[in-house]
């Protein structure tokens, strides 16, 4: 009897598994496959169903996996898509470095040596591995989690053992940063903004790709770039830019891995760039 007992409930199991849990799963495959949407909001009316419609466009073709956020203060324009989703940093992370540095430092009530100025320039302007290293390690976890705390970026998760570049960033963090950098506010000075910028104006012309493609004249730039080839996920290649003039105070974050080769991240990127700039320009 026990036996038989045990025997039906081993079929029931079955049961269960072969005539609920399967057509669950697979009910739920292309929900989970689906392609989230890009999601816009504005004061203006017609853009942000336009920038919908023109991110979604530049996007319909391309492999791999993409996060935008796009912010624009005059319109009160925000645009995202996978706001939360994680990627290794790479040099994008740079700035975050610099930011600290600065918080650091007014904490302490001091200006950077002539040290810290020259390992910052070639950091932002160059990316320079070296010099972010060395900088990493002085201000370490402590400070630059401090730091992370004081800007709320509740979900950048600094890389362990030295390894800046497997930061843990997202599309959410990185705006809150250049929203930081662009703006008054009690986390960085006045002066270590106007810093930022500068060293972000300032970078070299190879390395200009990204969010500033097709950027109006009359419009600054400030950008930084961050590209990294692992086994898993392909090339990962990431764009910040902050862009101001002619009517506009906008910034445009696009991270991206899975990409066959750093050109197809960088043409990706600019897809979605040049469409920002575009419709923004016209509204």
């Amino acid at each position: 009897m026990t036996q038989g007992i045990s025997r039906r409930a081993r079929v029931l199991a079955a049961g269960v598994g072969a005539g609920v849990l399967i057509p669950v799963v697979a009910a739920a495959a292309p929900a989970a496959a689906a392609t989230p949407a890009v999601s816009c909001t504005s004061a203006k009316a017609g853009l942000a169903d336009k920038l919908r419609k023109d991110i979604t466009a530049a996007l319909a073709t391309r492999k791999g996996t993409v996060a935008v956020g796009v912010y624009d203060r005059t319109t009160k324009t925000t645009c995202t898509l996978r706001p939360s989703t994680a990627f290794d940093s790479a040099s994008v992370v740079k700035v975050t470095v610099l930011a600290a540095l600065l918080w650091d430092a007014k904490k302490h009530n001091r200006y950077l040596t002539d040290r810290e100025t020259t390992l910052a320039k070639a950091m932002i302007t160059k990316s320079d591995n070296a010099a972010t290293s060395t900088l990493w390690k002085q201000l370490g976890l402590t400070k630059i989690k401090g730091f992370l705390t004081a800007a709320g970026m509740t979900q950048t998760k600094p890389g362990a053992n030295g390894y800046w570049g497997l930061t843990q960033i997202t599309v959410t963090d990185e705006q809150k940063l250049l929203k930081l950098v662009t703006a008054k506010n009690t986390v960085l000075s006045d002066n270590s903004r106007a810093y930022i910028l500068k060293l972000m104006g300032q970078v070299i012309s190879s390395q200009r790709w990204g969010t500033p493609y097709g950027v109006p004249s009359g419009v600054s730039v400030a950008v930084k770039n961050g590209w990294l080839q692992r086994a898993t996920n392909g090339w990962r290649v990431h764009s910040v830019g902050a862009f101001k003039g002619n009517g506009h105070d906008y910034m445009i974050t696009v991270l991206t891995h899975g990409n066959s080769t750093m050109n197809y991240g960088v043409a990706t990127i600019q897809g979605v760039a040049k469409v920002v700039h575009r419709d923004l320009a016209a509204s």
